[in-house]
C-alpha cells in the first residue's frame, strides 16, 4: 500500500459526490486553484473509499470534506482551512481561521454539514465534471 501511495497526488480533496454544496465547492476550489495544488475523488469511488480505510475515517457519515496531503488526512474545519491557504489571492487569506479554536470552527462547520442537503440539495448520481476538471478528478488507484 505504502509504495501506491507514493504514486498520488500530494493534496487529494474527497467530498461527497452527490452533495450539492460538496459539488459547488469542488467547482470553487477548482476555479480558484490556478496553480493545481488539488486533485479531487468522490467519497463513493474506489480511490476514496480506499483512503477512508487507509486513515481510519468513519464513512457511516458522509458529513466532511476530507484532504489527504501526503501521510495526513484532515477533516471539518481543518480540510477547509488547509485547502483554502492554498488558493489564489483574496481566498487564501481565509487561512486566518486558524486563529480560531477548532472546537469552535468544527461546531459550525457540524452545522452546516449535517443540513447539507436540507439547504443545498441532494442529487440522485455523482457529480459530471466539466472536460478541465476531469483532469484533475481520480477516481482509482494508480494503476488499476
Amino acid at each position: 500500500m505504502h509504495k501506491t501511495s507514493t504514486a498520488l497526488p500530494e493534496n487529494i480533496v474527497i467530498f461527497d459526490g452527490v452533495c450539492n454544496l460538496c459539488e459547488f465547492s469542488v467547482n470553487f476550489i477548482f476555479e480558484h486553484d490556478t496553480a493545481g495544488h488539488f486533485f479531487f475523488t468522490p467519497a463513493q469511488s474506489p480511490l476514496g473509499a480506499s483512503l477512508f480505510r487507509r486513515f481510519g475515517i468513519n464513512t457511516s457519515r458522509l458529513d466532511t470534506v476530507v484532504l489527504v496531503r501526503g501521510e495526513r488526512a484532515f477533516t471539518r474545519s481543518a480540510a477547509a482551512i488547509e485547502i483554502a491557504s492554498r488558493l489564489d489571492m483574496p481566498w487564501n487569506l481565509l487561512a486566518i481561521f486558524k486563529a480560531v479554536p477548532e472546537p469552535l470552527r468544527d461546531m459550525v462547520y457540524d452545522l452546516i454539514a449535517q443540513n447539507r442537503y436540507q439547504l443545498f440539495g441532494k442529487k440522485e448520481q455523482c457529480m459530471v465534471p466539466t472536460e478541465a476538471l476531469r483532469r484533475r478528478v481520480l477516481e482509482q488507484l494508480p494503476g488499476e
